[in-house]
C-alpha cells in the first residue's frame, strides 16, 4: 500500500542520504581494503601490475568519500572506517618502498660515498691543519722530551712515556703478543670504538661553533700523533712505530677527518648561507653533512676491530704497511668511485 499524506496526495519514498552514499561507494572501499589487507600482510610488491594501478584511484575515492561523509554528518562507524582506510592506503600508495635494509645498503653504496665527495674542500682542510698538529707535535717532542707527558695525558699514554727504553716498547707495544680473541676483538675493539666515535661526535658537534674548536681538535690530535712517533724515533723506532699505527690509523684517522670535515660544513653553512637563508642552508647542507657524520660509524667500528685484533695478529713491520697500504687503496676506491654517475662531476 502506498502512502498519503493528510490531503489524500500520494508521498514519495523516504531514502536516507546516508543509505544512498554508501550504497553508491561501499564497493570501491571493500575493494581498496582487499588490496591494503594484501600489501600489508605481504608487502607492495605482492600486488599485480593491476592492483597497483588501481590504488591510487581508489585511494582519491575514499578520500573524498571521507570528505562528503563528514559533512552530511553519517553515523560515527562509518568515519571511523573510512579514515582508517585512508591512513592505511596513504602509507600504502605514498609510504617508502624501500625496507631498511634496503636503505642501509643503498645509503652505503651511493648516499654515503656522493656525500664525502662533496666535502672534499672541508676534508682537505681538516686534514692540512693534522698534518700541521703533526709536525708540530714530533719536532716539540724530538726538541724536548717533557713536552711529552704535556701534549699526551696518561690515560692516552698507555704506560709509554719519556722514560721507555726501545726493548721495552718492542717487548710490551709494537711487538706484543697477541692476546686472545675475546679480549682482542670483543673487549678492547669494543673500547677503541667507543672512545674513537665520541672524538668523531666531538668533531662534528663543535663545527656549529663556527668550525674554530674542530679545526683546535684536528690539531690537538695531529699533535699527539706526532708526539707519540717522536717518542719512537728517539729510540729508532721510526718506521716500526708509524707501520704499527698504520694498520688502525689510515681508517681511524679517515674517520675523524670525515667527522671534522661534517663540522666544518656546517660551520660554513652557517658564515656563508648564500642565496638562500641561514635555516634553509642549514637543512639542506646540515643534513648531508650529518649523514657523512653518521657513516663514519661504520669506519669507527673498522678501525677499533682492526686495532684491538689485526694489528697484534701481524707481526712485521713489512707486513703491516703493505695491510695498511691496501686499507688505503680501498677506501679511495670506495670514495672516489662508489655512487658516482654520470652527471658526477
Amino acid at each position: 500500500m502506498v502512502p498519503h499524506d493528510s490531503r489524500g496526495e500520494q508521498r514519495r519514498p523516504i531514502t536516507l542520504r546516508s543509505t544512498a552514499f554508501r550504497s553508491a561507494r561501499e564497493q570501491g572501499w571493500k575493494r581498496l581494503d582487499e588490496l591494503a589487507d594484501k600489501a600489508e600482510k605481504n608487502g607492495i610488491t605482492s600486488l599485480s601490475a593491476s592492483e597497483s594501478s588501481e590504488l591510487p584511484s581508489l585511494y582519491r575515492a575514499v578520500v573524498s568519500s571521507l570528505s562528503v561523509a563528514r559533512s552530511i554528518a553519517l553515523d560515527r562507524s562509518l568515519l571511523i572506517y573510512l579514515e582508517n582506510l585512508t591512513l592505511r592506503s596513504y602509507l600504502i600508495v605514498y609510504g617508502p618502498r624501500a625496507g631498511m635494509l634496503q636503505k642501509f645498503t643503498e645509503f652505503f653504496r651511493r648516499d654515503f660515498p656522493r656525500t664525502v665527495r662533496e666535502l672534499r674542500r672541508n676534508l682537505a682542510l681538516a686534514f692540512t691543519v693534522m698534518l700541521a698538529g703533526t709536525i708540530a707535535g714530533y719536532f716539540l717532542v724530538m726538541s724536548d722530551i717533557s713536552y711529552y707527558d704535556i701534549l699526551i695525558p696518561p690515560s692516552l699514554a698507555g704506560g709509554r712515556g719519556p722514560e721507555s727504553t726501545a726493548e721495552e716498547l718492542i717487548k710490551d707495544e709494537l711487538f706484543a703478543p697477541w692476546s686472545g680473541f675475546a679480549e682482542s676483538f670483543m673487549l678492547f675493539s669494543s673500547y677503541l670504538f667507543q672512545h674513537n666515535t665520541r672524538v668523531g661526535i666531538f668533531s662534528f658537534g663543535l663545527g656549529f661553533l663556527f668550525g674554530v674548536p674542530t679545526l683546535l681538535l684536528m690539531a690537538y690530535n695531529g699533535a699527539v700523533l706526532g708526539a707519540f712517533v717522536a717518542l719512537h724515533a728517539r729510540v729508532g723506532l721510526t718506521v716500526d712505530s708509524i707501520a704499527w699505527l698504520s694498520i688502525h690509523g689510515v681508517t681511524e684517522i679517515l674517520a675523524i677527518l670525515l667527522c671534522a670535515a661534517a663540522g666544518l660544513k656546517i660551520a660554513e653553512t652557517i658564515l656563508f648561507p648564500g642565496a638562500k637563508t641561514r635555516l634553509e642552508s642549514l637543512a639542506s647542507d646540515g643534513r648531508r653533512a650529518a649523514g657523512a657524520a653518521a657513516g663514519t660509524v661504520a669506519l669507527f667500528l673498522t678501525a677499533g676491530i682492526l686495532e684491538g685484533g689485526f694489528r697484534q695478529l701481524i707481526s712485521s713491520t713489512p707486513g703491516r704497511f703493505a695491510f695498511a697500504s691496501v686499507t688505503a687503496v680501498i677506501w679511495t676506491l670506495y670514495f672516489t668511485y662508489a655512487g658516482r654517475s654520470a652527471d658526477d662531476a
